[in-house]
């Protein structure tokens, strides 16, 4: 018999893991159940997307009470992606997950039998919470459950992101079809809520805690048996008497260690992917995230018109987001980042030169060029790097930090993105904006750090505590 492989520490789980050469079984399962959890993140975005505008109409909202709606739940995330990263650090990968979908239930079902603004506003406010907590732990949770040569499938939540906005869309469209009226939107938020449900009983039944964070934490038997449970590895837990742990003696990892990602060899990392996390978040909310109201522009003034052009674009959205995994896994996400902003930038440059001057295929054309370039590139590879880029002890702490800064700039797209079309149009405001994408192709031009092109930073951290306890013992 095959003597089993030793687990002494988290490199030796993570080199266990890296081995694979494919996941399967119940392991693939629980990994499409925690990007189930980004799928609802979008589709709670999606939702108030697709309603925005019969919703203006039957309540009468202003521009400034629409500005604030729409950047709620990522003014809320600015806050909740450090916590649900601190959370993660502290408790575990799998309960801030659990606890998020709690969140997202309760903001979907208040904001859909809302009577008014305040009531609608609350809505969002929990659903902010919801996708703060979320997004950060789901991001860490992925990259300790993904063995490193399919690193790159960790991009596909840009492909997940725009299935569920679509998803959301064409629900919209058949409650148009069914003729429920400016109570539209209503069906459209509350439907997040079923939603979050699913996922929830879904999660709570499949998910097993990270067999990394496990190690981290130094309680190697349950991290063994989940290495069994999720991948049928059968390992054992060995002694290492140059590196002893228990569960009391590791260390804790708090706010206070989020200095840890602005020193040495991680301040580039977390430069980097904190650029393309706030330039791909700020280009894609002022653009993307408003494409029902540019398809009106487009398309004509008409909502089933507007939604099924949405639809479209959103369509070049799946296929620029499962392009980003081949992108990634070729160019490395540095470069594929800086290849996606420099498209995104002719994109907002020509839009802004041609804008209501060119015929409709041309007018077509460019949006599907912005989406496709954003999708393909920085879309996905701002949260991709920087789980992939710390150990795993801080990897939540990397994720949620830098989740904050991308939610800065969602608040940033969302909140003046409309206020700025209103003051100068929308040729103008792509103008402006083109500055965001060109900046965040110089930062990536200018860090050479790439995950996809370096060894597993747990596997160094725990080759070089293995060379410094060796030499202890010699020096004895």
């Amino acid at each position: 018999m095959a003597q089993r492989p030793s687990v002494r520490s988290v490199a030796d789980v993570v080199a266990l893991i890296d081995g694979l050469g494919k996941i399967t079984g119940r392991a693939q399962i629980i990994w499409f159940l925690v990007f189930g959890g980004l799928f609802l993140d979008a589709y709670s975005n999606a939702a108030l997307s697709a309603g925005l505008g019969p919703m203006t109409t039957q309540m009468e909202l202003t521009s400034t009470q629409v500005s604030i709606l729409t950047a709620t739940a990522p003014a809320l995330a600015i806050i909740f992606n450090p916590l649900g990263g601190w959370l993660a650090t502290r408790i575990g990968r799998v309960p801030p997950l659990l606890i998020a979908k709690v969140f997202a239930i309760a903001g979907g079902l208040l904001a859909a039998f809302a009577g008014g603004f305040t009531v609608v506003w609350l809505g969002r406010v929990l659903v902010g919470v919801a996708y703060g907590i979320d997004f950060a732990v789901a991001m860490a949770l992925l990259a300790e459950y993904t063995p490193a040569k399919l690193g790159g499938r960790l991009n596909l939540w840009q492909a997940v992101w725009y299935v569920a906005t679509t998803s959301n869309l064409a629900l919209a469209l058949l409650f148009f079809n069914l003729d429920v009226g400016a109570d539209i939107w209503r069906w459209s938020v509350g439907s997040a809520a079923v939603v979050a449900v699913a996922l929830l009983l879904s999660q709570a039944l499949m998910l097993k805690e990270s067999p990394t964070w496990l190690a981290s934490k130094g309680r190697l038997d349950e991290s063994v048996a989940n290495l069994d449970r999720m991948y049928g590895i059968k390992a054992v837990v060995g002694t290492s008497a140059a590196m002893p742990r228990t569960a009391a003696e590791a260390p804790v990892i708090g706010f206070r260690q989020a200095g840890l990602l602005f020193k040495g060899e991680y301040l580039p990392r977390t430069i980097l992917s904190s650029v393309i996390s706030l330039g791909q978040s700020m280009q894609y909310f002022a653009v993307g995230w408003y494409l029902p109201l540019i398809s009106l522009t487009v398309f004509g003034e008409s909502f089933e018109k507007a939604t099924i052009g949405s639809m479209v674009f959103n369509a070049f959205g799946i296929a620029g987001g499962l392009l980003s995994a081949y992108f990634g896994r070729r160019l490395g996400l540095r470069l594929s980042s800086a290849a996606g902003f420099a498209g995104v930038f002719v994109a907002l440059v020509a839009m802004g030169l041609t804008f209501d001057k060119v015929p409709t295929a041309v007018a077509f054309l460019l949006p599907v060029l912005f989406i496709l370039c954003h999708s393909a590139g920085p879309g996905a590879n701002g949260k991709s790097i920087a789980a992939l880029s710390y150990t795993s002890d801080v990897r939540a702490l990397g994720t949620g930090v830098t989740g904050m800064v991308g939610s800065f700039g969602s608040v940033a797209g969302l909140y003046v993105f409309p206020q700025v079309k209103d003051s100068l149009g929308l040729a103008d405001t792509f103008l402006m904006l083109s500055v965001v994408p060109l900046l965040g192709l110089i930062t990536c031009l200018m860090i050479k750090w790439d995950p996809t092109k370096a060894a597993s930073p747990d596997e160094v951290a725990g080759r070089d505590r293995d060379a410094t306890a060796a030499v202890s013992v010699t020096a004895r």
